[in-house]
């Protein structure tokens, strides 16, 4: 028998449904007929209990692990109780206040998204992963300055006000009329464009010798350049933080699944592919096991948002991954708050 729509359970199979699928996902273990019969909201046999889990497991909405371990919701029991039962609220005050002040810091993008990316899981008690924004914003500087003899440190300041610096090693000492001939000439071709086009016009400039840079100022362009040149191809997609946090007591007795859970994150350009899907989305996202092939093996659940900049185009993607148990009426919003506030962060 196929999976039934929520409509068509009685009552009473809908209350047990819920209790049996609210208490797997707080404890991690199957709920038996006796712990069920129990509880003041149902006021049944355990026989009659197992009469009605009989009925939602042939429906295909509960499974049991074992005989008599008492029974979990399958993946598809899963969906239909986030979609249609589960009740979502707001992150808890003392969650909103962590959130906010872990990114408060004015510091480097890259910063704040690491600390994003660590606070999800603190939080979440999952992994937390960010996807890095591809950013075209326009430039108001770029500049080279010599920090000591051998090494410099590239500047790029955003007109929005953002600022990202890299160091660089040098193959000498160059004097301070290279550096500022080298920083003079960045900024006027950088004021306006983005990287990519500064990137193309400079190097262009300076193979046909339209530049009236100097040699040494020209290698010290050269350079400066290429570290960003570099990092665009070398930056990882996406930032996972957390990993450790997936290997609890509860998972020791599933090894297997949390091996090939963890062999999934390492596959970044795969999972950053599934959270592309999530950028189109207009709420946060909810992925559970088999319904992505990424995690058919592991049985791992994404709970994904998209986060905006402040003209309100989508510039990545944050969320958390763990075990198909994870407390979603609680994490759904966080992971929602979390997105809007790292926007703001982005300006």
């Amino acid at each position: 028998m196929g999976p039934l729509p929520l409509t068509e359970l009685t009552t009473r199979a809908r209350d047990i449904f819920r209790l049996v699928v609210e208490e797997y996902l707080e404890s991690g273990q199957p709920v038996g007929s006796k712990a069920l019969a129990q509880d003041r909201g149902v006021n049944l046999s355990p026989a009659s209990v197992r009469s009605v889990l009989s009925d939602l497991e042939q429906a295909g909405l509960l499974a049991a692990p074992h005989t008599s371990a008492g029974r979990m919701p399958t993946e598809v029991g899963l969906r239909l109780f986030i979609d249609a039962m589960m009740q979502v609220g707001e992150p808890s005050p003392a969650e909103r206040a962590a959130i906010e002040e872990r990114l408060k810091d004015p510091g480097p993008i890259e910063h704040a998204l690491e600390q994003t990316s660590a606070l999800l899981s603190d939080l979440s008690g999952a992994a937390g992963m960010v996807m890095v924004p591809q950013r075209e914003g326009k430039l108001n500087q770029l500049s080279i300055v010599p920090l000591a003899p051998g090494r410099a440190m590239v500047v790029l300041v955003g007109e929005d006000g953002h600022v990202e610096n890299r160091v660089i090693e040098l193959g000498g000492e160059d004097s301070a009329a290279s550096f500022e001939q080298a920083s003079n000439y960045l900024t006027h071709m950088a004021q306006g464009k983005t990287l990519a086009e500064v990137l193309r016009d400079v190097a262009s400039e300076i193979a046909t010798e339209r530049s009236a840079l100097d040699t040494a100022s020209a290698d010290l362009v050269q350079r400066g350049l290429a570290v960003w040149s570099e990092d665009a191809a070398n930056r990882p997609v996406l930032i996972v933080r957390g990993q450790s946090k997936l290997l609890d007591d509860s998972a020791l007795g599933d090894i297997e699944r949390v091996r090939s859970l963890l062999d999934d994150l390492e596959s970044k350009q795969s999972l950053a592919a599934l959270l592309e899907r999530a950028r189109k989305a207009d709420a946060t996202r909810i992925f559970i096991g088999s319904e992505n092939r990424l995690f058919s093996l592991s049985g791992s659940s994404v709970i994904a948002s998209p986060y905006k900049d402040a003209e309100g185009r989508v510039v990545g993607v944050l969320g958390v991954i763990g075990p198909t148990r994870l407390n979603y009426a609680r994490v759904v919003p966080m992971v929602d708050f979390t997105a809007r506030s790292l926007g703001k962060r982005i300006g």
